[in-house]
């Protein structure tokens, strides 16, 4: 069957979205990541099942990279995909994001920040997804090897050919990043948003300054791992599952759960409790409530997992 979206999905925009910055953008406060549950090692019905619970829901925005996957460029294909069979009537309504900086080929000209890597890079994405041009798209790294005005002007030049209608930085550290705030001003292309690690475990964008300058700037800050990889749920509160990220040892290693760490996500499941959240609501409620925070970035493997994320917004 075609898909409809749910005509009631946008009942309660004042609850389901937050201003990007200073700019004209309105995102959800909750928004899909598809770096893992989306590559061509997944199940396309059931990435398609998020994704339509997503937008029935109001989920406008959905962040991808080029090396999303496994394998690298597949979760774009997925997107591709849904956008040609579901979505491609939604189009307007959506806001689609992807980045290059990290390995996506070999050679060269394939990883981090210069400008024939991120031209080259954003064309073959908007191939895979099928699309124009993207919302928003990123320098997903900083680049320490390569000029900071290539990159940038890189940027720059991907709005004004319109492939992007916005740009944005991943993972730059601060000062990097106020030389690109007022670099990308001045060429008519402000800066709409940051993208960086938050959690209650990773606090390095709170403590090192990059919101503050981000609320200073008006620049928007979309929070990813916001759940420390699953760390801040209850998933290790009885061991470690033989099917969990943190059995695999690639993305959280069991170093992480340690006596005083396990305590710690105890104690966060008891206040969740008494609030009435589970300890993932309690997490993600903790990064919504931080200055210049717009967005987090929430990676699903089922419809239900989602839907349990969004609970935070009631």
């Amino acid at each position: 069957m075609r898909y409809v979206a749910d005509i009631e999905r946008y009942a309660d925009s004042e609850r389901l979205y937050a201003r990007c910055g200073r700019s004209g953008v309105l995102l959800p406060k909750v928004s899909l990541g598809m770096w893992h549950n989306f590559g061509g090692v997944n199940p396309y019905e059931r990435s398609r099942d998020i994704t339509h619970y997503a937008f029935d829901h109001g989920i406008t925005h959905f962040d991808l990279a080029n090396n999303y996957g496994p394998p690298y460029g597949s979760a774009e294909l997925t997107m591709g995909k849904l956008m040609d069979e579901d979505f491609r009537p939604y189009r307007d309504e959506m806001f689609i994001s992807t980045k290059a900086g990290y390995d996506m080929w070999e050679g060269p000209y394939g990883n981090w920040g210069s400008r024939k890597y991120l031209m080259a890079s954003l064309d073959q994405s908007l191939k895979r997804m099928r699309l124009d041009y993207v919302d928003l798209f990123y320098s997903h790294r900083y680049d320490p090897n390569t000029p900071v005005e290539e990159t940038l002007q890189a940027l720059v030049d991907i709005v004004h050919a319109g492939k992007a209608l916005y740009v944005g930085i991943s993972n730059w550290p601060l000062e990097p990043l106020k030389y690109a705030e007022e670099y990308l001003r001045e060429r008519d292309v402000p800066l709409l948003i940051y993208q960086g690690r938050l959690n209650m475990l990773d606090r390095e964008p709170l403590e090192g300054g990059i919101l503050d300058f981000c609320e200073e700037k008006g620049i928007g800050f979309i929070a990813y791992s916001p759940l420390a990889q699953g760390l801040l749920t209850d998933r290790y509160l009885n061991g470690i599952p033989a099917d969990s990220r943190m059995a695999q040892e690639k993305f959280l290693r069991s170093s992480r759960l340690t006596p005083d760490m396990l305590q710690y996500i105890k104690r966060l499941r008891e206040e969740g409790l008494a609030a009435g959240r589970t300890t993932a609501q309690q997490a993600l409620s903790w990064i919504l409530g931080q200055k210049a925070v717009t967005s987090v970035l929430v990676g699903a493997s089922s419809v239900e997992q989602l839907a349990d994320n969004l609970k935070v917004l009631g």
